[in-house]
């Protein structure tokens, strides 16, 4: 038997492949359109009845049963429901772009990815997650572990109003360091444990066991460079816990873990850290390193007299071991 050439398979299954994930996504796409016709014929014919609600559960039970009969389980009365919502919820972003935008290309996720979203009240946060989703291809558990910890809140509460604005327009937009940020990062997957017995290393190791749950949590753009990255002069070895790298802001992103308060001896480090990558490590064509410094308490006092006043470099963020509380995070954007 003759040796293929090298790159011959994979070429081949990177295609097949390829259009696998294309029929997919396209019968993804044909069944939410599909669902989203059905929740419309129910409401129009919702509106011919003349006792609405009654009208509509024993239609809605009567249709399940027939569709169940002819076409199997997915048409429930709890999914039609939920057709029947998905309409409501859509209608009119749908006829604002049906001139410029097919339907086909409009429903870009799963259905269970919109029973998901139609969960979230509020439009200019569904908006987000939608975008998000969309873009990051991020799963069902994904997109429900991403409002579950409250991404959008967190996100917005380290920016200004016309910001916010734009993250329900167009998603989590990275073109500066602060675009990365958020309020504070959510470590829930590391089941630290509550009496707070663990050490630096142990929060190092926890995350690097987690590596992929981390890397959703920090967002668009990162790509994992390695932990404890030494560099020595004069003698002495220095190590940065974690490194990474953006690709959309083109810069080396280091982390600092800190399980107490922050001091600034902890900010002095990082400026050295961030300095030598600056200086040694970046290629000039690359934007100046970021450090973030991710404590379990912040000190803002020491964070605003140790750091100069147009500092984009180094920030400071605390991190949360369980999952923040929503309504709290709301007041908070008021």
């Amino acid at each position: 038997m003759s040796q293929l050439p090298s790159n011959l398979f994979s070429s081949i299954k990177q295609l097949i492949e390829n259009a696998k994930r294309s029929i997919v996504r396209n019968i993804n796409t044909a069944i939410v359109l599909t669902y989203f016709e059905i929740g419309k014929v129910i409401i129009e014919n919702e509106q011919d009845g003349k006792d609405r609600a009654e009208y509509a559960k024993e239609t809605l039970k009567n249709l399940s049963q027939q569709l169940i009969k002819e076409f199997g389980r997915g048409y429930s009365v709890d999914n039609l429901q939920w057709m029947r919502k998905f309409y409501l919820t859509y209608q009119n972003r749908i006829s604002e772009k049906y001139e410029t935008v097919s339907r086909n290309s409009f429903f870009s996720l799963s259905w269970s990815h919109y029973i998901q979203l139609m969960k979230i009240e509020n439009s200019d946060e569904r908006n987000f997650y939608e975008i998000e989703a969309s873009q990051n291809n991020w799963s069902v558990r994904e997109l429900t572990r991403q409002f579950n910890s409250a991404i959008y809140e967190r996100l917005a509460l380290s920016r200004n109003e016309e910001e916010v604005k734009k993250l329900a327009q167009k998603g989590q937009i990275i073109e500066k360091p602060t675009d990365v940020l958020k309020s504070h990062y959510v470590l829930e997957f590391l089941d630290l444990k509550k009496d707070n017995r663990y050490s630096e290393s142990d929060l190092e190791s926890g995350i690097i066991n987690k590596l992929e749950h981390f890397m959703l949590e920090l967002g668009k753009g990162f790509l994992f460079e390695g932990r404890q990255r030494r560099f020595t002069f004069e003698g002495d070895s220095f190590f940065v816990d974690l490194v990474f790298y953006n690709r959309l802001l083109k810069c080396f992103v280091l982390f600092d873990l800190k399980i107490g308060k922050l001091s600034h001896q902890d900010i002095g480090q990082m400026q050295m850290y961030v300095n030598y990558y600056d200086r040694k490590v970046k290629l000039e064509e690359e934007n100046p390193t970021i450090g973030i410094i991710l404590c379990k308490e912040e000190n803002k006092t020491v964070i605003e007299f140790t750091l100069p006043e147009n500092n984009n470099t180094i920030f400071a963020k605390e991190y949360k071991a369980i999952l923040p509380s929503k309504e709290e995070l709301k007041k908070q954007i008021g």
